[in-house]
């Protein structure tokens, strides 16, 4: 039962953690972002929030640094949109999968560069 609520408390971050960074966050360094997941520890007191960024590296490292700069409003703007006792400390980082499918899809496109369909 516990792990159902996890998953509902993760989704619901997930879900108020795009509405805060894209309408009210007005950092100029803040790139084109997304929220891919939240991973929710059991107790709640932590939250590991994946995010695809497009852009350069520095790019997503200025990305990155300006929510870690504005981690304070962000959590408290959640606590006024979620009830829970404690917000969870929230912890950034990049998602790479989006970059590994990628990187894969253009690996298997130099394998077959006529654009065969048939392997």
């Amino acid at each position: 039962m516990a792990r159902v609520r996890v998953g509902r408390v993760g989704e619901q971050i997930k879900k108020e953690l795009s509405q805060i960074v894209q309408s009210e966050l007005k950092d100029p360094r803040i790139g084109f972002l997304t929220v891919t997941s939240v991973e929710v520890t059991n107790d709640l007191s932590l939250a590991r929030v994946f995010l695809s960024v497009l852009g350069t590296d520095e790019e997503k490292a200025a990305t990155l640094k300006a929510l870690s700069t504005g981690t304070g409003y962000i959590r408290s703007e959640l606590g006024k949109r979620i009830r829970l006792r404690k917000v969870p400390e929230l912890q950034f980082k990049f998602d790479a999968s989006l970059d590994y499918g990628s990187h894969i899809d253009n690996l298997l496109n130099n394998l077959n560069p006529e654009g065969n369909t048939n392997v």
